[in-house]
């Protein structure tokens, strides 16, 4: 039972992507290619895949792109931002949006001034 000021705390680890190296993706294309007929999703069950990684994997090869077979999303080759430069992008588009706000708001009371103004003599001369 949980009380409803705490909360239900989640007991699934977050999913983590796998990740196939060169050498791997060609092995199991080769090894794809290679079964009988009736053979070839056993493989594919064996090693938890879909018969889309396949195709994907054998367009690459057949093009003769090896690097199009790693996964720059998840590959350790993709390099990483330094904390500093991270922090730094993110204050400068903090900054670029809070301008934004600040010259919305700035035309926003620029028309307000002007309305009032217009308005100032017709309320007095309305007394």
């Amino acid at each position: 039972m949980t009380s409803e000021n705490t909360p239900a705390v989640d007991p699934a680890p977050k999913p983590r992507r796998r990740t196939f190296s060169p050498e791997y993706k060609l092995r199991i294309v080769a090894e794809y290619d290679a079964a009988p007929k009736g053979e070839k999703g056993a493989v594919l069950r064996r090693e938890r895949l879909h018969d889309s990684h396949v195709k994907e994997w054998r367009a690459a090869k057949d093009a003769g792109a090896l690097d199009a077979l790693v996964d720059r999303r998840t590959s350790p080759a993709r390099p990483k931002k330094p904390l500093e430069a991270a922090e730094a992008e993110r204050l400068r588009r903090k900054v670029a949006r809070l301008e934004k706000d600040l010259a919305q708001r700035d035309a926003a009371l620029e028309v307000l001034g002007k309305a009032h103004a217009l308005l100032e003599p017709v309320s007095n001369s309305a007394d």
